[in-house]
């Protein structure tokens, strides 16, 4: 019997992101354990999936409100997924799918996203450059 392939699926104004993972260093060279590393207010990984952003609720007056809507809206989530995100940690909840571990994070949660653009010649931007 063929075997179900898994998938996740993010919904709303949610990412899936994958965590930075292992022992950080401090500006003194110390290593600090996973554990301490956890224990701070900012965290960061990187987008593997993005649900579809904040529904569009539309009022139409005339219209039977219990009737669904076919085609809904939603207001587009800035995150792609490969960009690196800086979010609040305890905004996140921690899942564990096929042996890896991943995290639900609000979209208000990020703080911040870092992506790479590359210009039209194929060379990365430099910074402070806004073409």
């Amino acid at each position: 019997m063929p075997r179900l392939k898994k998938k996740l699926i993010v919904v709303g104004d949610r990412l899936l992101v994958r965590p930075e993972e292992g022992e950080e260093r401090t500006n003194a060279g110390l290593y600090l354990p996973q554990t301490a590393v956890a224990a701070r207010q900012a965290r960061g990984g990187w987008v593997v999936s993005v649900g579809p952003g904040t529904p569009i609720v539309r009022i139409d007056p005339d219209a039977d409100p219990w009737e669904e809507t076919p085609n809904p809206s939603f207001v587009p989530m800035q995150a792609q997924e490969g960009d690196y995100v800086l979010f609040l940690h305890k905004a996140a909840v921690e899942i564990t799918f096929e042996k890896k571990q991943y995290l639900i994070v609000p979209n208000t949660a990020v703080l911040v996203l870092m992506r790479e653009d590359f210009d039209s010649d194929g060379a990365e931007w430099q910074d402070g450059e806004t073409n």
